[in-house]
């Protein structure tokens, strides 16, 4: 078996190397494509591979047409959007993520986030602080966990809405129960956004929910831009003052925030919320590992296409 690893943003050398030793133990052969410029060398690199790791890395009808011998494909993180899963289930393609491993990452990326903007940037003004401040997790899964347990170090007041995780679930957490989005944005001043882009979620996050945050209310997003209605956002901006979004990903209306709401919110350059060390080899491992689980066993456990 051919195990590709295709990344245009690559591994860290450990994690290569944690990898390969997966793939040796199993007799397997590792191939790598890192810091690839065109496509054109990633659909040369697919074509005698079995399986392949990716990270952002698109995997369009394209990539799969040239991949002949393709049997699973996973995504080395928890969002799996640049993976196209029709395309996956019409040429017969497993198609994986690798939930959990990037989770404590884009946790500690929030909080940092919350910090630097409750501090007014570190620019010498006084600012605000975290305790006793009311935390709203939009979706409860692994960073949603995460965000709890350091939010209650802060001494925070957590409350989460997730129709897909069971109350039990959330309350052994420590973490209060909302039981619909409108009281999830009414009762928190920071709401931190924690689900995927899909068909229900897309522009979910506009100027409905937005106007029932309290005073100094900051919008905290690392999950995907796709979830927010710009022109909703950009409406909440032009009333009120008082709104701060803080994301993970440059909006497509960030002009317009440079222009006119300097100082009300921070972007980062690219994608940064599993960007660590630690991170990236949690996840390039796990995806070593459930390619070889799944040659071994045919175990399909983190499937995400039908």
């Amino acid at each position: 078996m051919k195990i590709l690893v295709a990344t245009e943003k690559a591994f860290a050398p450990v994690a290569i190397k944690l990898i390969r030793e997966v793939t040796d133990a199993a007799g397997y052969e590792l191939a790598l494509l890192e810091n690839y410029k065109d496509v054109s060398e990633l659909l040369s690199a697919v074509a005698d591979a079995d399986a392949m790791i990716v990270r952002s890395d698109l995997v369009t009808p394209q990539v799969l047409d040239a991949a002949k011998k393709l049997k699973i494909v996973v995504r080395a993180g928890a969002g799996f959007d640049n993976l196209d899963l029709p395309a996956c289930t019409a040429h017969k393609v497993i198609a994986m993520n690798t939930p959990g491993q990037n989770s404590n990452a884009v946790a500690e990326l929030a909080f940092e986030l919350m910090l630097y903007q409750a501090r007014g940037g570190f620019a010498g003004k006084s600012g605000s602080e975290l305790r006793d401040k009311h935390l709203g997790l939009h979706a409860f899964g692994n960073v949603g966990k995460y965000m709890a347990k350091i939010a209650h170090g802060f001494g925070m007041q957590v409350y989460a809405h997730d129709p897909f995780v069971k109350d039990d679930d959330i309350l052994k957490e420590g973490v209060k129960i909302c039981k619909n989005v409108d009281e999830l944005y009414s009762k928190c001043q920071y709401v931190s956004l924690h689900m995927p882009a899909n068909d229900k979620t897309k522009k979910s996050i506009g100027y409905d929910l937005l106007k029932k945050m309290p005073k100094d209310a900051v919008l905290v997003n690392t999950a995907r831009k796709e979830v927010i209605d710009e022109d909703g956002l950009l409406k909440i901006f032009e009333e009120r003052a008082d709104f701060r979004y803080l994301s993970d990903v440059e909006p497509d209306c960030k002009a317009v925030f440079e222009e006119k709401y300097k100082g009300k919110f921070i972007f980062t350059a690219k994608k940064m919320g599993a960007q660590t060390e630690e991170a990236n080899i949690n996840a390039g491992v796990a995806a070593a590992r459930q390619i070889v689980d799944y040659f071994k066993t045919g175990n399909e456990k983190y499937r995400v296409n039908k």
